[in-house]
C-alpha cells in the first residue's frame, strides 16, 4: 500500500519497536523528527505498538484463540 512518508515512519518504527525495542537508538529517535514527527507522535506509536504487543503475548501466554464467525 501507499503511505505518505510520515505514516511510513511511524510503521517502520513500530516494527522495531516490535522485533526488538532494546536496540533503538537516540539516532534513531532524531531520524524520527527530521521525518517530521513530532515527540508527542513519537510517544503515541511507541505507546500504541507496545501496548499491542503486550495483549498479544498475553493472549499467547494464556492460549487464548480466536472465536470462529
Amino acid at each position: 500500500a501507499q503511505v505518505d512518508p510520515k505514516t511510513l515512519a511511524i510503521l517502520e518504527y513500530a516494527q522495531r519497536i516490535t522485533r526488538d525495542a532494546t536496540s533503538l537508538t537516540q539516532a534513531e529517535i532524531e531520524e524520527l523528527r527530521t521525518r517530521g514527527l513530532s515527540d508527542e507522535e513519537i510517544l503515541h506509536a511507541a505507546a500504541i505498538a507496545s501496548y499491542f504487543n503486550y495483549i498479544n503475548r498475553i493472549s499467547d501466554a494464556l492460549g487464548v484463540e480466536l472465536e470462529a464467525r
